[in-house]
């Protein structure tokens, strides 16, 4: 295998891995905004990070059910388009603040100056290039 198939499959496995892990911030991100739908909050996840992120409703029942669970998420019978009541989903209290939370502790860390030069620095070596094409 040449090097660069190596490293493109190595960077494939990191993403899967990674995004897989990113799946449960942008589903709290499109309950914060409003309460949602399964599919609401699936095309808000592929809106939102331009397709980068995806999730088939299943994986996203099953996330639903556990925040549920665990009091982090309720949801609210709305009647459907032409079938059964929907289930719209929203934040609770303890939801919001262990969003909020998380936010402080590890997103906001992407603003920190001495990231952001870091980031800069590899950038200049033509290790990254964040430059909209």
């Amino acid at each position: 295998m040449r090097d660069d198939e190596y490293q493109a499959k190595l960077l494939d496995a990191w993403e899967e891995t990674y995004k897989k892990g990113q799946l449960t911030f942008w589903l709290f991100l499109g309950l914060r905004e409003r309460p949602r739908y399964v599919a609401e909050l699936r095309d808000f996840i592929e809106q939102a990070t331009r397709g980068s992120i995806s999730a088939e409703e299943q994986s996203l029942y099953r996330s639903l059910r556990k925040y549920n669970n665990l009091e982090m998420v309720d949801f609210d019978l709305r009647d459907g388009d032409r079938g059964p009541d929907r289930k719209y989903y929203r934040f609770t209290d303890i939801g919001e603040s262990i969003l909020q939370q998380f936010i402080e502790r590890n997103i906001a860390l992407l603003y920190d100056p001495k990231l952001k030069s870091l980031i800069q620095n590899s950038e200049e070596k033509g290790c990254l290039s964040l430059h909209a094409t």
